[in-house]
């Protein structure tokens, strides 16, 4: 990667637009920022080249540049126009930046041939996404989309479904709308109508994607059947339901120790249903400023209505909603309960499920828990010896295991563990395995992974990795 400036701080690019300090380059390009305030690209004659032969973009956009002996393109943007590395884009903000960024990518496939756009440089002002010819740039416009949208994770646009529950802010329909603008065909999601009612959902068919019939929750036998007849069920056969009077599935709250497989529930879930998911968490939801966190509640809500059938999931729902008359209050944090109090009715109406999760029932405010808006509280404790010993032989199915390994004596010593436990002792046990280069494993690889749990717990010693 080139460190050095290729042009001074001061030069002139264009009337009063001036070099400033670089921020980004390569061995073909770098960016700079400007007087002005907004960025310019300057490219090599070689690479600029390309783009004006290709005709992704064309030379009046750039302007010619001579320093020395050396001769330079450079793409001026202004303060209000990305010009930056796909790599150190933020994800957009709203609609109007995703739709434009899908148009880049149209407009730049329309010319670019097979070329990955992977290790491109965002021109926002220029609609366009100008590759830069990396040897090892592979990803197709599916994945460069989705990496965008959702700021650096390598998640595809399709199947739509799989990248649906990363964008809460971006309701089914306008998500299509995206991928359409980008020239790329939606698959895995059926649109819904924005602001469907409540008994228009409790008449529709389940969404593309749910699976049919039972839902499976492997190590949770009564949470299983706790969801497959409160929600499954009613949203598999409304038409029954309705006609006894009841519309869609009510408000949930999961309340039980850390580790006891809360959110794996949850997740698969959702998975299951195959709606989108919208979360309520501190990190994304809680702010300083008076009447923020209300706002944005309400608006995740809207989202969420507008794109039914939906599931709002409450992480850590005492952070939240905890007792007003429990020590002091102040004002905009009672506005944030009665904001949820308002919110959550209107939402189950609107065929939206809501599940909470906490490890503090005993803090949260009683109203929130009355019914009609959590109608269920259900407590997810450790898991018995049947729960640990049906998780086991999930985990390990296609696993090849030894027969020393006597799964039954490992789920009764991990009675009154979490969940969590399990999947770290089959996990590690197959590393230590892999390790040891044996072809499946035995039963001395899980005593290793109980030893090395139990070393975490600080009933054992750990070893120990540092500097003496």
């Amino acid at each position: 990667m080139t460190s050095d400036p290729w042009l001074p701080k001061g030069f002139a690019l264009a009337v009063s637009v001036a070099v400033g300090r670089l921020i980004a380059a390569g061995d073909q390009w770098q960016i700079v920022e400007t007087s002005h305030g907004g960025r310019a690209l300057l490219a090599h004659s070689g690479l600029a080249e390309r783009w004006f032969q290709a005709g992704i973009v064309g030379e009046e956009n750039f302007v010619t540049v001579t320093f020395g002996a050396v001769t330079r393109h450079a793409l001026v943007s202004g303060p209000d126009h990305i010009l930056a590395p796909l790599d150190r884009c933020h994800s957009p903000s709203n609609l109007n930046e995703a739709l434009a960024f899908a148009m880049a990518l149209r407009e730049t496939r329309a010319n670019a041939g097979q070329v990955s756009l992977q290790d491109g440089v965002y021109a926002e002002g220029i609609t366009r996404v100008l590759p830069l010819y990396a040897a090892d740039a592979q990803a197709n416009d599916a994945l460069v989309l989705g990496t965008w949208l959702t700021g650096g994770l390598r998640v595809p646009v399709s199947p739509l479904d799989r990248i649906q529950s990363l964008l809460t802010w971006l309701p089914p329909e306008a998500l299509v709308r995206i991928v359409k603008t980008a020239g790329l065909s939606p698959e895995g999601i059926v649109p819904v109508q924005a602001g469907r009612t409540g008994a228009e959902f409790a008449g529709t068919p389940p969404r593309q994607g749910m699976a049919e019939g039972r839902f499976k929750l492997p190590g949770r036998a009564g949470l299983e059947n706790f969801f497959n007849d409160h929600v499954v069920d009613v949203v598999q056969n409304p038409e029954h339901y309705r006609a006894l009077g009841i519309g869609n599935p009510p408000a949930i709250i999961l309340e039980g120790p850390p580790g006891c497989g809360k959110t794996f529930a949850v997740e698969k879930l959702v998975e299951f249903l195959g709606w989108p998911q919208f979360t309520i968490e501190a990190s994304s939801i809680a702010s300083p400023y008076i009447h923020e966190t209300s706002r944005k509640v309400s608006q995740l809500f809207r989202d969420a209505i507008g794109a039914a059938p939906a599931v709002v999931v409450i992480d850590e729902v005492d952070a939240f909603l905890s007792e007003r008359d429990a020590g002091p209050t102040s004002q905009h944090r009672v506005e944030e309960i009665a904001e949820f109090l308002r919110l959550i009715p209107e939402a189950i109406k609107a065929g939206v499920l809501i599940i909470g999760m906490t490890n503090r029932i005993d803090v949260i405010d009683p109203a929130i828990l009355r019914r009609g808006r959590f109608d269920h509280v259900v407590k997810v404790d450790f898991a018995s010896r049947e729960e640990m010993l049906d998780l086991l032989l999930t985990l390990l199915q296609g696993v090849p295991v030894s027969e020393d390994i006597d799964l039954q004596a490992y789920a009764t010593r991990l009675v009154g563990r979490p969940l969590s436990d399990a999947s770290f002792i089959v996990r590690e046990g197959a590393r230590l395995a892999a390790k040891a280069r044996k072809t499946q494993i035995d039963a001395g690889c899980v005593e290793e992974a109980l030893s090395a749990m139990l070393a975490r717990d600080g009933t054992r010693t750990s070893a120990r990795i540092g500097f003496i």
